[in-house]
């Protein structure tokens, strides 16, 4: 039996709230919720943001936060605030955190130290590259037409990651390259001899009470710090609200105030996919909206999931799409898919859907690794996104 669509936008939960020294609110395992007008936001501003989002049938859920509470939260039917989506490439600008985390703890030197003084395979060609090359998406890799997307179908990610080559100098040119983040997540391993989603829980999730969750591994147990984490859009949203406090929860400091600075920057302005309006790129997170109005920096997930933080004002909008996460544990598995491998993204897409449709292959006993479906592939969001953006502005407009 289906759930019925959940729209909260005034609900009022009675609790005794969790404030920092400065008054700051921050959600435990429950999280409050108040009216718009209680944060100083009209309720149509909200409805604006929910209408834009949910005239694209892909939505699954949007969280709306103000001052650290929620505002708005709406559901698509069959799914409720405990559903899982998955995070594409949201996941980049979570991982790339444990990197300022590291550079704090004396375990990485600084963001230009060269990516060799690290990896011992980093000593060849590539020994310019510095870890700032790698999480600006300036690195110089060879970038394929493909854009490595094919590393999603090998049993071993790192493998692929550690083989792919030079093919411009470093620093020249933004290019959204997925091996970048890879190598990032190697990194990290050596420093700390830990492996990322470790790190990531004990860092990061565990300390912001983020505790329901599934972090990707390939089939060799490599961590994709590319991708692929699995949360509901509260936990997403605690993550904004990290980044938007500036990396600090209930008076401690989880991020370096002064990475998250360097990560709020305009440094690279980068082609839009859809619209006219520039956007910029920093330290894996993206830039949308960046002027004397607001500046809304945002994750960015493949098929249209995103975290947007307006950190000036304390605002936070989570959104993802729709998502059927299956209990068959975090290690990918192509099983017989794996003939596909190198025969090219959109080829390896369609064969998947296809023969789990048929069903010829059966979703963890022969497949394991998260799959977005045509249901959960943004389209209108997509066509709306500036307007989105400028709506989420607008929350804190007078």
């Amino acid at each position: 039996m289906k759930l019925p669509l959940t729209y909260f936008l005034s609900s009022l939960f009675i609790l005794s709230p969790i404030v920092d020294a400065e008054g700051e609110y921050y959600p435990d395992a429950d999280w409050e919720k108040s009216s718009p007008e209680s944060q100083g936001i009209e309720l149509k501003k909200i409805k604006k943001i929910m209408d834009l989002s949910f005239s694209d049938s892909s939505t699954q859920g949007v969280v709306v936060i103000k001052n650290g509470i929620i505002i708005g939260e709406k559901y698509a039917e069959g799914y409720t605030l405990n559903s899982h989506g998955t995070s594409w490439s949201m996941a980049k600008s979570y991982y790339a955190a444990l990197v300022g985390i590291s550079i704090q703890r004396g375990e990485i030197g600084s963001l230009d130290d060269p990516a060799s003084k690290y990896l011992e395979y980093y000593k060849d060609e590539r020994s310019k590259i510095t870890i700032r090359d790698l999480l600006n998406m300036s690195s110089g890799l060879d970038f394929p037409s493909h854009e490595h997307e094919k590393m999603f179908f090998q049993k071993s990610h790192l493998d692929y990651a550690k083989n792919v080559g030079v093919e411009k100098e470093a620093g020249l040119k933004f290019e959204y390259n997925n091996v970048n983040s890879m190598i990032i997540g190697d990194i990290l391993y050596v420093v700390t001899g830990i492996k990322a989603d470790k790190l990531l829980v004990e860092r990061i999730l565990d300390p912001i009470g983020a505790s329901n969750y599934k972090l990707w591994k390939d089939e060799m147990g490599a961590v994709l710090t590319y991708c692929c984490v699995d949360m509901t859009p509260r936990d997403y949203s605690k993550i904004g609200l990290l980044f938007a406090r500036n990396g600090n929860w209930e008076g401690s400091q989880i991020i370096p105030e002064g990475f998250i600075n360097e990560t709020f920057q305009t440094v690279w302005e980068t082609p839009s996919r859809f619209s006219d309006y520039k956007r910029y790129y920093s330290l894996h997170w993206w830039v949308s909206k960046y002027d004397d109005e607001s500046k809304i920096f945002n994750t960015s997930g493949k098929f249209g999931q995103y975290t947007f933080v307006d950190r000036d004002n304390d605002v936070v909008v989570t959104r993802i799409t729709k998502y059927s996460e299956k209990d068959n544990g975090d290690i990918q598995k192509w099983g017989p898919l794996n003939f596909f491998r190198w025969a090219g993204v959109a080829p390896a897409v369609t064969a998947a859907r296809l023969l789990l449709d048929l069903g010829l292959i059966r979703e963890g006993s022969d497949v394991n690794t998260p799959i977005t479906d045509d249901s959960g592939t943004s389209k209108e969001f997509y066509e709306k996104y500036q307007e989105v953006v400028d709506a989420i502005a607008d929350l804190s407009r007078d």
